[in-house]
């Protein structure tokens, strides 16, 4: 899995950061790309990063503020521009989907492709072949929501050196094996799938939280996930003015982290007031409290599965 920072900024877009926007490659997934939030601009961010319009096939919204959505009437006229036809849906709050009808009317952008937009909740879940969802709702001037994101676990892979010690050879029979199935030799033998395979591998599970102040639903949303995204938009000591605006500052963010036990914690959406040399003082109050944490900035991509940082 792979997460690529679009925009990183809060609020309006700098030199340094543009506005909120971030994808998640799944590589074990057929290559489908997740967008979360689409601030203005985001579609020429992923002209420069290997993000492809017609791999995004889910587009999460975490509020309608300007900064998390006027990016989006471009985007999806150009997925159609470009010839995508597969289908997309978009996870929202209530509202975007009649801003989008007018946006798209009055435009006169015409879509090749089927486009759903689902009204999201406070504790909606669902689930597909390959992810359960889940949704909790924050504290912002807006309606703003919180995601989880749960990988279902994946089979154990076979374990080709004991069916070989008994004599069965690569065939047909190793796919109903695979399965988990049970099976019977010519000699009348049975077989067992589930005796010849690894464990089962553990899904990944992350977390995004959008603009918020503290409350209980973030630390439900991040509890033992392996990745956490967090908004920070202030710095350590400015609770006073993060309660007031609505937002979280990097050590509660990071304090969430600890108490919630994460593995990686990664803080979005940074305030255009910073200066590099106070960005590297936000990230150092953070790792104070939590030290697996990590900074984004536009650009910046985490992979999960070698822990691999691109700067």
């Amino acid at each position: 899995m792979r997460v690529q920072f679009l925009g990183t900024g809060a609020g309006i877009p700098s030199k340094q950061r543009n506005v909120s926007s971030l994808a998640i490659q799944w590589y074990q997934h057929g290559g489908q790309t997740w967008l979360i939030d689409c601030g203005e601009a985001t579609q020429h961010q992923i002209l420069q990063h290997p993000v492809k319009l017609n791999k995004i096939n889910q587009i999460f919204i975490t509020h309608l503020h300007g900064d998390h959505i006027y990016g989006l009437p471009g985007l999806l006229g150009s997925r159609s521009f470009q010839g995508g036809k597969s289908p997309l849906r978009i996870y929202a709050p209530k509202g975007l989907q009649e801003w989008i009808n007018v946006s798209l009317q009055i435009s006169e952008t015409h879509l090749h492709y089927p486009l759903e937009i689902i009204e999201i909740y406070e504790g909606m879940t669902w689930s597909d072949d390959s992810f359960h969802y889940v949704v909790r709702q924050l504290e912002h001037g807006v309606p703003s929501f919180g995601f989880r994101f749960e990988e279902k676990s994946q089979s154990g892979a076979l374990q080709v050196h004991k069916l070989q010690q008994i004599g069965i050879q690569p065939g047909p029979l190793y796919q109903q094996l695979k399965k988990g199935k049970r099976i019977q030799l010519e000699d009348g033998t049975w077989l067992n799938g589930a005796d010849y395979l690894s464990d089962p591998v553990q899904g990944l599970h992350m977390a995004v939280i959008g603009d918020t102040r503290f409350t209980s639903a973030i630390h439900e949303l991040a509890d033992g996930v392996d990745l956490l995204i967090h908004e920070a938009t202030f710095r350590a000591e400015q609770e006073e003015l993060a309660q007031n605006f609505f937002h979280s500052t990097s050590t509660q963010a990071a304090a969430i982290a600890k108490l919630a036990n994460v593995k990686q914690l990664i803080l979005n959406h940074i305030s255009s007031r910073y200066q590099p040399d106070e960005i590297e003082q936000l990230l150092a109050e953070a790792q104070a409290v939590f030290p697996q944490t990590l900074i984004a900035h536009d650009g910046f991509a985490f992979e999960w599965d070698q822990k691999r940082i691109q700067k």
